[in-house]
């Protein structure tokens, strides 16, 4: 199994550093484990939940350190994962040149992903754990498929945390989570069932206790689309590298979902550090 949602203590809301979480992926039996820390922002944007710029270049360099690690060990025949390294961004469209030269281009990272914990909704920026109207829901949506038809990112994360606040499984449910699906469907981006939502309280919704995410109905809808996903732990703490990848597997088996177990977007010569380019 693999991981491709992994956070560090520099975003704030996580703890432990890339050493410590490659630890727990070997003592897990991981195959590969992808980096994806809150990306920093030029402006320092809600850098409460994030990391700064200033901590950009620590964050690229002990995982240059541990992919290099990684190399040294497959090359004296000791298990390790592989590594790779990315961030996890938010989306608007102004800031997909930031994200293309600075992440992609400057600092060469693997890959992006995008999770949207903020949306924009009549040009202001809206908190999705906050979402309460109809409007806004469909506002998530609406910024969920921009990001997935921007090309920039490998796989939408928690594509159903909408549901987090949202409690009914109503028509205005339906409709955010089949205008994500199809654009999912549309552009091959894939989508993930998200194993931080697991570990999270569970919410009151009319149908009685249940997760906040992953949702059983929006993956249940998943099935009519020719969606493909990926599984994650979204894990903020070493001990949760694996956590609830067994999990979500069983929810992509159960609705008969398209599973990709690598990511297709890596280098053919993974890098072994991210120096910035010149």
């Amino acid at each position: 199994m693999n991981n491709y949602h992994t956070h560090t203590y520099r975003c704030r809301h996580a703890q432990g550093d890339v050493a410590d979480y490659v630890a727990a992926a070997a003592a897990g039996g991981l195959a590969e484990l992808g980096f994806s820390d809150h990306c920093p922002y030029p402006d320092g944007r809600w850098r409460e939940t994030r990391m700064d710029m200033a901590d950009l270049p620590g964050y690229v360099a002990a995982i240059g350190a541990a992919k290099a690690a990684a190399v040294r060990d497959a090359a004296a025949g000791r298990a390790s994962p592989k590594i790779h390294a990315g961030l996890e961004c938010e989306w608007a469209p102004d800031l997909e040149a930031f994200f293309r030269d600075e992440f992609l281009g400057r600092w060469g990272l693997d890959y992006l992903v995008v999770g949207i914990h903020l949306y924009l909704h009549k040009g202001e920026w809206r908190d999705t754990y906050q979402i309460s109207r109809a409007d806004e829901l469909a506002s998530f949506a609406e910024t969920s498929c921009g990001a997935m038809e921007s090309g920039l990112f490998s796989f939408l994360a928690h594509p159903d945390v909408f549901c987090y606040n949202w409690m009914p499984w109503d028509e205005s449910a339906v409709a955010c989570a089949r205008d994500i699906l199809s654009t999912s469907a549309r552009t091959g981006v894939p989508i993930e069932i998200n194993g931080y939502g697991m570990r999270k309280a569970r919410v009151s919704a009319p149908g009685g206790k249940r997760r906040p995410y992953p949702h059983e109905e929006f993956w249940r809808l998943a099935s009519e689309y020719e969606v493909s996903c990926v599984v994650n732990s979204d894990a903020h703490r070493p001990v949760d590298t694996a956590a609830n990848l067994a999990d979500g597997r069983e929810i992509a088996k159960r609705f008969g979902l398209k599973l990709i177990e690598t990511l297709p977007s890596w280098t053919a010569t993974p890098r072994e550090s991210f120096p910035p380019k010149p």
